[in-house]
């Protein structure tokens, strides 16, 4: 049997992201904006109750086409308000809202989110030793500086701990534990 991170052994929604997802470098730009808007609903809920909702979060966000829910009025606000199969929080989904139209003007400038997201590592992985979960960190340097930089371009709701989960969700930082048989 594999060893995984600790954190990935509570049930088969864990398990599977942990082993086909997590920390595995990610430059498709729908998959990034998925990863964003996924990890800012996570704020203060656990990680698993957002992968339980996955498929409903995909369905009622139109399949992450940021550029139709760039053009999210009221009324789809509203109706997304009132989906109980995903995070009902009015804030959130006006930041999903704000950062589908930020996310288009970094792609305007950038050609794509990912070659400014990975800009910040010169395009390699950050790889971190870690003996312990304990040793994961909530938040670094890094992710500091790019809430700041995300901020400063319009995004919403992405504050330094909520933007170094999504740089693991994204493969820019490697936080399995060495151990663990999915570091590589």
């Amino acid at each position: 049997m594999k060893k995984r991170c600790l954190w990935a052994t509570k049930d088969q929604f864990d398990q599977e992201y942990h082993d086909n997802e997590w920390c595995k470098p990610v430059y498709d730009d729908t998959k990034i904006f998925e990863m964003l808007i996924l990890e800012l609903n996570q704020a203060g809920l656990s990680w698993n109750t957002i992968l339980k909702k996955r498929t409903n979060f995909r369905t009622a966000f139109d399949n992450w086409d940021y550029q139709k829910i760039a053009q999210y009025n009221e009324s789809k606000k509203n109706e997304l308000l009132n989906n109980p199969g995903i995070i009902r929080n009015r804030l959130k989904i006006k930041a999903a809202v704000t950062n589908a139209n930020a996310f288009l003007k970094i792609q305007e400038e950038y050609q794509s989110f990912s070659n400014f997201i990975w800009s910040f590592v010169n395009n390699k992985q950050i790889v971190n030793s870690i003996e312990k979960q304990e040793e994961i960190l909530a938040y670094s340097d890094l992710s500091i500086e790019i809430s700041k930089i995300l901020k400063q371009k319009g995004f919403a709701f992405l504050g330094k701990t909520t933007v170094y989960s999504f740089l693991q969700a994204i493969g820019i930082i490697n936080d399995h534990v060495n151990d663990c048989d999915f570091k590589y």
